[in-house]
Order: C-alpha cells, then structure tokens, then sequence
C-alpha cells in the first residue's frame, strides 16, 4: 500500500514538472511574440514633418497650429516652432489629411497625404492672406540626426537621451517634463506649458525645437499706468467735449499676448481706444486735398437700448508711393541680456529686415544698440543696401546689463547729422520695456524728447516680449515724440506694424489733431465718451495751438464713441442737481442736430504752426440699420469694457460682442477679426473659470 501510494504520488509529480515546463516554454513564446509585435508595431509607424511660410515674404510662420486627420477624425496636432517646423511622430502606415491654420492666413489643407514605415513624409505649405494654393508636397526618406548637445545654448538629442538627461536642480525637473514651465500671472502663479530647462535656452527633440520664456515668479516688473474711466457729464453743465486722437494699438496686441497665455489682463493695461483703433474701418477717403475725411453714425447703444451711440470716424490720406517723401530713419535697438528670448531681440531682428524691404535708394538708415556702452553699428546706409542693413541686424547679440551710457543721445545725433528737409526724420527705439538710455531722470527724457520734436525729429516706440513692458512710460515717450506706441507680440504684429501700415507707422500726415464736441441741450442729456481716458483736454485748449496733440499717419482710422442719454429719458447716470438759475434753451432751428464736431489740426512741415479748423454737424437721425463700421467699433468697444469690468458696461456680454464683430469677417482679408473672436471666446472661458473660483 506504500509503496503504491509513493508510485501515485512520484507520477503526479512527473505530470506536475512537465506541465510546468510546458507552461514555462508557452509564457515565454507568448512573451516573445508580444515583444516582437510591440516592436513591429513601434517601427511600422511613420512621420510628418510640416514647414509653414508665409507666400509673399517666404518668411517662417511659428506658433501656427497643424492638425492631422485620419478621414475626418484628428488624431494628432502640433504647433509650428520658431522656424515654422513641426515634427508629428508614430503615424500608422496610411493617407492623411493635413490642416494649417493660423490668425492672418487663410486656413489651408493638403488631403492623401501618404505615411509610410519608418519615414517621414516632408510638406511644404505656403500660407497666404489671399488664397493661394499650397505648394506641392514632397516625400523623401529620412532618418532623425542624433548628435550630442553641445554645451552652449543649443543642441540635437533623441528622445531616451533627453528624458534621461540628469538635472542639476529641482527647478530644472519641471521643465524638463513635456513642455511645463513655472510663470507669473500678474500676482498669481501659473505653470505654462511649452519649453525646456531653464538653462538650456534651446533643445531640440528628434528635431523638433522646444523653447520657452521662463519669468521668475518675483520677476514680473511691467508697469502699467492707473488712469480714471471717462463718466458720464450732463450737457447744461459740460456741453463741451474736448480730446486729442490717438492712433496707438499696443494695449490691444499686449492684451492678445496675455490671454494667449491663459493670464486675464490687469484692467489698467486696456484702453479701449486702442483696441478699436487697432482694426480698419471702411471711412472714404479724404477729398479736396484734405488729410483725413470725417464720417458720423447714430444708433442704439447695443448694451443699453435706453441709449444711443455716436460714432465719430477719421480717415487719413493714403501713402503715394511714388510722391513720398525720403526716410531718414535711426533704430535705437535694446540690446541688454533681457533681450535675449526669442520675443524679443530675435522677433526684433526679423521685424526689422521686414522693414528694410519697404526701404528706397533715397531712404536713410543708422542702428544704435544701447547696454551696458551704446555705439552705432550702421552710419546712414542708403535703404537700398539691403545686404549690408540685414548683416548689421544678423550681428546682434543680447548682453550686459541695461544702464545704458548716451543711447538716445546718440541717436538723436545721428538723425540731426543727416537731417532731411523735407523727409521723415524719425528715431524709433524697439525694448522690451526695461531700459534706461542714458539719462538721469524719465523728465529729462520727456524734456530731450520734446525739443528734438520742434526740430521735426518724431520718436515712434516698439514694446517686445514680456515681464518687463513698461507700459506707461513707453506710451509717454511716443506721445511726447509725435510718434506711435505698438507692442509687437509675434511675427504676424511685426508684418502689420512694418509692412502693411509701414506707410502709418512712418509717415504723419497731420500734426496735433484735436476734437472738440458741442452736445445740443435741447436733444443730448447726459452723454459719456467712450475711452481716451488719458488724453481728455480742457476746453480752452482746443483753440491753443501751443498745446501739444495726436498725430494721424496715412492711411490710418481714428474712431471715437459718445454714448448718450437722449433728453426725455428717465435714466441718469449722474448724481447732480438740477441747475436753478440756468435754463436749456436751443433755437428752434438747431432742434435737428445733436451736436456738431470740430476739428483742429496743423500740416506736417516744420514752419506749420498755425492750425486748421473743420466742423462737422450731426443730425438727430437714429439709424435702424447700423452698418457694419459702426458694429465693429461698438463690439470691440463692448469687449474693452468687459475686459476692465466697467461700472459703465451695461448688459454687455461677450457673446454680443461676437454677434456685432462677426458682421466684419467678410472682408476680414487679414484674418484680424477672426483673431478678436477668439481673444473674446478665450476671456469668455477665463472671467467664467475666475467667477467660479471667487
């Protein structure tokens, strides 16, 4: 019986061992043939890599977005980088469809796009802002370069290499994970997503370049200046309005650049004056020899039916090229060590090469860098030597601190040296906000600014980049020098600012241009003018032609707003008294108007001291069918108000804002409005997520 039960126990053992190494041999096979999949499968996929220029200039587009699509599903996406590239990697074998898109270019898609196994698939696409078809597509095979990372600011590794790359610190750890980076919201902080360590300025994965602006959570040090927000005046007390124009667009373009990175403005950076001047109107042009036209439109307020609106439009003369006048231009370029990310110094650099472009024979241009010395690297080269302006830009580089000796002296010389008569003598300083050109103290800047311009040297001022715009003192000085402010925030700005209204941006064909308007009493109650908060001017100095203004460039649209409490009207928006001794009375023949508009402005030759007077007088015709300059201006205006949480905003509301706005996207031939509709839908998302939160 033992030893029976020692057999039955010895064979099952014998089963037991056999099984096990059965099932030992088929794991193993199993584990085998998943591994040999998985690897199959890693490299049976393709790549594509997508580069995005612009049509006429050939120049790169960065931060465009390409989407891949399998039929009509997306499957991946990418962001062009600064040179217009993007890699999308671990595309199955097939066909794809491939879609380019970015504000100011019409959207472009290439379909049958085909990936093959372990390849990539090269597209070329030309973005154009009037249609023009992508070039041809290009596939070629590929394999990525692998080299080491040198140990300056750039370098070329994969993807193991990079992710196994040992950081000297915990702030670096961060960053190295997929494109997350610590910034300063305006007194919040935010994690950002793009980049790589912060001391490695530029790495580039499999190819692909990954770049970011890392700003120290107790760095931010941009300036914007407080101001008040127009009220509303009674018309029996202040039947006089008074301001001068102002063509400047940097707070819409600043503000662009902060909700693109998920950061609602402080309210102080929004004047929303800017923000309508910022868009084209379809004004008619000037006649009888006049620099700007004059149009006027009544209507219902839109966020306020109670009240009206009226909208006041100049149109400059535009630019005839063959009859203007010679350029005698002095960039006074920013090139301390904060200069140095791609916003800024590098943006600066091909902005300004867009700008040689436009330059003639006749044309006059110097370059003066200010740091820690200041020198000039470019003596008054004629505008026809591009090479010679481009290599000079090419030799740029950021470094050293920002006290910078005699900059702005300097500059000043040299536009004083080769002075034009009868030309466009203008210094124009391109920083990035954070800068002191040599002098003592921000009066005696203003004090030097001012002097030169009475010799006829304008001062025009470019903001770049971010942490260190000082808003209110950049504003100043462009004021101060009869020049325009703009802040450039990407290539796209850099292109609008320099090339499409080079003409605006260099030339002023009207000097000191002021608006003063009488409200009849019989009609207006209250009214209340929209924006140019910081440019209100007392009454008497309409007719002072001492008293310094806005210039108009050519080509350019200045709208102003009034919103008006008709008399009859219930409604107040003030909190004063009735007077008891002075009555509103208005000549029965003055029963038809509601206000009447003058104008003051001086030529733009240096002897033009004596101003000119224009009247313009408004009817009490309503309009039931706004058009759509008016809609436009009264959107965009609704969207400034909702954006500094106006006490005088009304009912406004941002989807209002899109429905007026979306009237102007048929001619939006360079993609502005449509990139408004998506800074409204953005600040829509934000304020709702900020009203959560609270």
């Amino acid at each position: 019986m033992k030893t029976h039960v020692k057999m039955q126990i010895c064979y099952q053992s014998v089963i037991l061992a056999t099984a096990n190494s059965i099932q030992k041999k088929w794991s193993t096979i199993v584990l085998f043939i998943m591994i040999s999949v998985s690897a199959i499968s890693q490299n049976n996929t393709g790549a594509i890599k997508v580069n995005l220029s612009d049509k006429k200039t050939k120049e790169s587009i960065p931060f465009a977005n390409v989407i891949v699509y399998k039929g009509k599903t997306q499957v991946a996406t990418g962001t062009t980088d600064i040179d217009g590239n993007t890699f999308i990697r671990h595309l199955a074998f097939g066909k794809y469809n491939i879609k380019a898109v970015y504000i100011g270019y019409s959207l472009q898609q290439i379909n049958d796009v085909k990936v093959d196994s372990n390849k990539t698939s090269y597209i070329t696409i030309s973005l154009s802002t009037d249609g023009v078809q992508l070039d041809a597509v290009m596939i070629t095979e590929y394999y990525a370069p692998l080299k080491d990372a040198d140990t300056k600011s750039r370098g070329t590794i994969d993807r193991e290499n990079f992710q196994h790359k040992a950081a000297k610190k915990m702030s670096g750890v961060l960053p190295a994970q997929p494109s997350v980076g610590a910034t300063n919201g305006y007194n919040k902080s935010r994690l950002q997503i793009r980049g790589s360590r912060t001391y490695d300025k530029n790495e580039f994965v499999e190819g692909e370049r990954t770049t970011t602006n890392y700003v120290n959570n107790n760095s931010n040090s941009e300036e914007y200046g407080a101001f008040k927000e127009n009220g509303f005046q009674v018309v029996s007390n202040q039947p006089l309005s008074t301001f001068a124009i102002d063509v400047d667009a940097a707070s819409y373009s600043n503000t662009r650049r902060m909700l693109n990175q998920g950061i609602l403005p402080p309210k102080e950076a929004i004047r929303i004056e800017e923000f309508i001047n910022y868009f084209k109107y379809n004004y008619p042009l000037p006649k009888e020899n006049k620099p700007f036209s004059i149009s006027t439109e009544y209507a219902v307020c839109p966020w306020n039916k109670e009240h009206t609106l009226l909208q006041v439009g100049l149109k400059g003369k535009e630019l005839d090229a063959n009859i203007s006048v010679p350029n005698n231009l002095v960039f006074l370029i920013d090139v301390s060590g904060s200069m140095s990310d791609e916003d800024k110094l590098p943006l600066l650099k091909r902005g300004f090469k867009l700008l040689a472009k436009q330059l003639r024979e006749e044309d006059k241009i110097s370059i003066v860098v200010y740091a820690g010395n200041s020198g000039v690297v470019l003596n008054a080269v004629s505008g026809n030597e591009k090479e010679k302006i481009n290599n000079a830009l090419d030799k740029l580089e950021a470094g050293g601190s920002t006290a910078g000796g005699e900059g702005i002296n300097l500059a000043y010389k040299l536009a004083e040296k080769y002075f034009i008569k009868t030309g466009n003598n203008r210094v124009i300083l391109a920083t990035d906000g954070d800068f002191n050109v040599g002098l003592s103290s921000e009066n005696e800047l203003k004090t030097l600014i001012e002097e030169k311009r009475s010799h006829g040297i304008y001062l025009s001022v470019l903001g770049f980049g971010q942490g260190n715009i000082k808003d209110n003192i950049m504003e100043t000085l462009a004021d101060k020098g009869n020049g325009n402010y703009y802040y450039i925030d990407n290539f796209m700005e850099a292109r609008k600012v320099l090339v499409s209204q080079f003409g605006g941006t260099m030339y002023t064909i009207a000097k000191d241009v002021k608006i003063q308007v009488e409200f009849n009493p019989a009609k207006v109650k209250e009214y209340r003018l929209i924006g140019y908060d910081n440019r209100l001017l007392n009454a008497e100095d309409f007719n002072d032609d001492k008293k310094d203004a806005g210039e108009l460039g050519a080509g350019h649209c200045v709208t102003a707003l009034y919103e008006i409490i008709p008399v009859g009207s219930a409604d107040s928006q003030t909190n004063i008294d009735a007077l008891k001794y002075t009555k509103v009375t208005a000549a029965p023949t003055n029963n038809s108007e509601i206000a009447t508009i003058k104008f003051r402005y001086k030529g733009v030759k240096q002897q033009d001291t004596i101003s000119k007077l224009l009247e313009k007088v408004v009817q009490d015709i309503v309009v039931d069918k706004p058009s759509v300059n008016f809609k436009l201006a009264a959107g965009v205006a609704e969207f400034g108000m909702m954006l500094r949480g106006s006490e005088y905003k009304g009912l406004s509301n941002f989807k209002e804002a899109v429905d007026l706005i979306t009237f102007a996207k048929e001619n939006d031939l360079d993609g502005y409005i449509a990139g408004l509709i998506e800074m409204i839908k953005i600040a829509k998302e934000m304020s709702a997520a900020e009203i959560t939160k609270k």
